[in-house]
C-alpha cells in the first residue's frame, strides 16, 4: 500500500527502540523511552499559504529526522508497520551525514 500525506504532513518510520542502556542494562519494552528520530517515508505538497502559495517543505523522502518526544501522536498502521504521521513544524532538524 502507498501512502501520500496532504499539505506540510509528512510519514515517518520511527527507529528502533534502545534495549539496553549505556551500562549495559536491558530493558523491558515499558521502560525503554521511545526513540526521537526516523526516516521520512513520504512528503506532503507543502504548506498553503495566507496568499495561495504552497510553500514546499524542507524534508525529503529519505531524511533522517529528529523531532520531539510527543510530536506525531497520529499513528497508523500500514502493512503491518506502525508509522506516524506529523506536520513538517514538529520536526527539529535533518541528520546529515
Amino acid at each position: 500500500m502507498n501512502i501520500r500525506p496532504l499539505h506540510d504532513r509528512v510519514v515517518i518510520r520511527r527507529s528502533e527502540e534502545e534495549k539496553t542502556t549505556a551500562g549495559g542494562i536491558v530493558l523491558p519494552g515499558s521502560a525503554a523511552e521511545k526513540p526521537n528520530r526516523g526516516e521520512v517515508l513520504a512528503v506532503g505538497p507543502g504548506r498553503t499559504l495566507n496568499n495561495g502559495d504552497v510553500q514546499a517543505p524542507s524534508v525529503k523522502v529519505g531524511d533522517k529526522v529528529l523531532f520531539g518526544q510527543y510530536a506525531g501522536s497520529n499513528v497508523v498502521k500500514v502493512d503491518g508497520e506502525d508509522l506516524m504521521i506529523m506536520q513538517e513544524s514538529e520536526i527539529f532538524a535533518v541528520i546529515e551525514g
